[in-house]
């Protein structure tokens, strides 16, 4: 068997994908967090719980009501994006233009009543999600076996990620919302309704969350405490990529989950760890993060 630096290639190969496919949610969750902090400079520490509340959608929904994998991918995340204009509407938004820490303490306390509310509820052992029919089996690689799921929550997520990247930097409705943010009252006085673009901003970057959760179910197991075992790795990953950077959550998202894929193979040790490591090294080279914007 072919080996590179003592290690076979199937086994390289193997943490190569599972790598990407986690740096897929990296990647999706990042840039929920960057568009959220980017635009509306909102730290959102309920990110986690909802992705964990797309996941738990995805379930519920098939649980009670048989709705099948492809309308709850779609579902789900519109609810959870819903509930997360409400939570704009009627609490962030009472504190807009307030310190920082202000939006972290709110939102971190509402990602602690989710998950209580939910764990008293479910429990923490977590709830089973079957992988949908078509995406049964895999292709064989020739270096090694790959899941058709796994391929598509990868060609999900980075469809996802362009799209929302070409929206915001391309489009009409991008620029209004980097506008809105910057001077609010100009943008209204030209008779843009900047509080609804606040409020739907927020909400595309819980659905951004929550699509992730919903890829997640087949594979991870649902529970109430998924969301909080993420969130600081992602945070990391975009403090790396750089606070607000769309594209740098991405490629950041990706990036580390490889660097995190790999390392598990060499120094399995410090594969929680490395990602901090990498946040720690960035900073203290290039503060803004390799992709955000010197101040």
């Amino acid at each position: 068997m072919t080996e590179i630096l003592g290690v076979p290639v199937a086994v390289l190969s193997g943490q190569l994908m599972l790598g990407i496919i986690n740096g897929a949610f990296y990647a999706l969750l990042s840039l929920g967090l960057a568009v959220i902090f980017g635009l509306l400079k909102i730290i959102n520490f309920a990110h986690g719980a909802m992705y964990m509340l797309g996941a738990m959608c995805t379930v519920l929904m098939f649980d009670a009501f048989g709705i099948n994998y492809w309308v709850a991918l779609f579902l789900a995340p519109l609810v959870v994006g819903c509930f997360g204009i409400v939570l704009e509407y009627f609490l962030l938004r009472r504190i807009a233009g307030q310190d920082h820490i202000y939006s972290l303490l709110l939102t971190f306390g509402i990602a602690l009543i989710l998950q209580g509310v939910l764990t008293n509820i479910y429990g923490v052992s977590g709830l089973r999600y079957s992988m949908p029919e078509v995406f049964r089996g895999g292709m064989n690689l020739g270096f090694m076996f790959l899941p058709y799921y796994r391929a598509w929550v990868i060609v999900a997520a980075l469809l996802v990620c362009f799209g929302t990247w070409f929206m915001i930097e391309k489009t009409r409705l991008g620029s209004y919302l980097r506008a809105g943010t910057e001077d609010s009252q100009l943008m209204q006085g030209f008779g843009i309704n900047v509080p609804l673009l606040i409020s739907l901003t927020y909400g595309f970057g819980v659905m951004l969350a929550a699509f992730a959760g919903a890829l997640a179910a087949p594979i991870y197991s649902v529970s109430p405490v998924m969301g909080s075992n993420i969130l600081i790795v992602v945070f990391a990953v975009v403090v790396i990529g750089g606070m607000g950077s769309i594209a740098g959550a991405v490629i950041t998202g990706l990036m580390m989950g490889v660097v995190e894929g790999f390392t598990k193979v060499f120094y399995p040790e410090g594969s929680a760890a490395v990602i901090f490591l990498v946040m720690v090294v960035v900073l203290l080279i290039r503060p803004s993060g390799l992709f955000g914007k010197e101040a």
